[in-house]
């Protein structure tokens, strides 16, 4: 489980300008583990990207990874208490 948070914290690490606000939580959910992803604000346009791609592509790395082993993988950006 924490491999995919390991994961999300090295490619968002290389998106953002404060990465020590950077704060990643895997959380199970059943069959499947949410991995939430909290930024900075004045980082999270950098985060979501334009029209949403880098969101986009992260997720879709992490839950390439988590289909390896043969397992569920979402992440989830969170600001607050608000998820994206």
């Amino acid at each position: 489980m924490s491999d995919y948070a390991d994961l999300t914290r090295f490619i968002t690490e290389h998106i953002v300008s404060n990465k020590e606000a950077i704060n990643i939580h895997a959380v199970p959910r059943g069959r499947s583990t949410i991995i939430e992803v909290t930024v900075a604000e004045e980082d999270m346009g950098k985060v979501i990207g334009k029209g949403g791609r880098n969101i986009e592509a992260i997720r879709a790395v992490v839950r390439a990874a988590g289909l390896r082993k043969h397992e569920r993988v979402q992440v989830e950006l969170a600001d607050g208490g608000r998820h994206a």
